[in-house]
């Protein structure tokens, strides 16, 4: 079954009629709201709205915005975070029975720096368990009967079809990119360490937070008012660079990569792929790939394995807090998938999980030889439109390899599959962040 098809709703687009009154934040929210009223009984985007609450704050920024003295460009920006990140004011349930209504009374780093910033925090959006693999209850906007992706479920979807600006996200497999390309919303991914997690409860070696927006610069914008304010993870600075989306940049050298996920590609995907190169090619950039350039064809290499060996390194790092779960509470409530991943878990050793890092380092370095060599890569956010059914979100092969590696990587909402929303991949260099978003914006202006 087909919904309305979905339209984004840009916070910045409306926002240059805020300071003559024409148009205002609280109006913004009021649009919002009136989507969430019309859609989230089929959606169900939400594990908890907050809705009173969000009314007042958007007065408040209402009146900032007409005075001149707007805390920021996000200042009213009706914003959701994924139930995985602490809220002072709501529930943080982590998509788990055993933590449905727990509230921590604090917020996480992300939501203390995004109110400084004035967003709104309208509501917690729904997460797949733990942010693992048992799927939420969350249908995709542009067909009820698709997952949403996930484990950033209800982020995408709430953004996907107007019901939020932005949301908050987090991804170590591909629980940003993918949704963001099933629901048709801008997702991006930082360079590991990019966005403080302070207070969230996702404490993977390879995981991001990261935001599902409803255009690039609102991405941008909002990863910079929370890392302006409170950096990147514990060692490191974080995502730097300008507090407007730079430049946009035609990129002179782009690498198309196939990846694991080519062999699951849809026909429709497929021809997707090579309208992007053609486009490219038009344009006047030199596109690379595995059969015409030995760096490139290194990493498809590399990168072959990118699932089992991310998976094996999550099941080690996973075993806390799932021994403690089943240890000290009520095990009952834990999915067979969070079962399975303990159990896999317990089942290895110290030494296996040195053998998985170091194959993680090895594969790093040979990514890191395309710094310099070409200036982003290109593949899509999956092998296709986002599947039937609501008992998986889908394949991460195209997403896993830049989780692994740790590139920044962003999503564009510019291909599709059937009439529905497939995302455009596209991939930095550690810690060039700014200078990935130029090269996307670069590409998006060609499509």
């Amino acid at each position: 079954m087909i919904s309305d098809t979905p339209k984004k709703r840009s916070y910045f687009a409306a926002s240059s009629n805020f300071a003559d009154g024409s148009d205002s934040p609280r109006d913004f929210l009021d649009r919002c709201i009136s989507e969430i009223e019309a859609r989230e009984t089929d959606v169900k985007a939400f594990e908890y709205l907050n809705l009173d609450a969000a009314r007042s704050e958007a007065d408040a920024a209402t009146e900032r915005w007409r005075n001149g003295n707007q805390l920021s460009p996000i200042d009213g920006m009706p914003v959701g975070v994924k139930d995985v990140m602490e809220t002072a004011d709501m529930p943080t349930g982590q998509g788990s029975a055993l933590f449905q209504g727990i509230e921590t009374g604090r917020d996480c780093a992300a939501v203390v720096a995004m109110r400084e910033a004035g967003a709104i925090m309208v509501g917690k959006t729904v997460t797949t368990e733990f942010a693992a693999t048992q799927p939420g209850k969350t249908h995709n906007p542009w067909d009820l009967e698709r997952t949403p992706g996930g484990s950033s479920s209800g982020s995408a979807a709430a953004v996907g079809c107007g019901m939020l600006a932005g949301a908050t996200g987090s991804q170590v497999i591909g629980s940003i990119i993918r949704p963001s390309g099933y629901c048709g919303a801008f997702g991006y991914k930082p360079s590991v360490g990019g966005i403080n997690r302070g207070g969230s409860f996702d404490g993977f070696s390879q995981s991001c937070t990261g935001i599902i927006a409803a255009s690039l610069a609102e991405c941008w914008s909002m990863t910079r008012e929370i890392t302006s304010r409170t950096g990147g993870d514990a060692g490191y600075v974080g995502v730097t660079g300008p507090m407007e989306i730079p430049t946009a940049k035609k990129p002179e050298v782009v690498a198309m990569l196939y990846t694991a996920g080519w062999a699951n590609a849809t026909d429709d995907a497929k021809a997707e792929w090579q309208r992007s190169r053609d486009t490219l090619v038009a344009a006047g950039v030199e596109v690379v790939d595995r059969e015409s350039d030995g760096k490139v064809k290194a990493v498809e290499e590399a990168i072959a394995g990118a699932m089992d060996l991310s998976m094996n390194i999550n099941a080690w790092e996973g075993r806390f807090p799932l021994d403690t779960y089943n240890r000290n509470m009520d095990a009952s409530k834990l999915s067979d998938s969070a079962h399975n991943r303990l159990q896999q878990a317990l089942g290895m050793t110290q030494e296996k999980f040195a053998e998985l890092l170091a194959e993680r380092d090895r594969v790093r370095g040979i990514y890191a030889g395309l710094d310099g060599h070409i200036d982003v890569c290109i593949t899509l956010s999956a092998p296709g439109a986002a599947p039937k059914g609501l008992d998986w979100t889908g394949d991460p092969l195209f997403t896993v390899p830049t989780s692994l590696v740790g590139m920044p990587t962003v999503t564009l909402p510019v291909l599709s599959d059937g009439g529905l929303p497939l995302g455009l991949q596209v991939i930095g260099h550690t810690n060039q962040d700014a200078q990935l978003f130029a090269y996307a914006g670069g590409i998006l202006n060609l499509f």
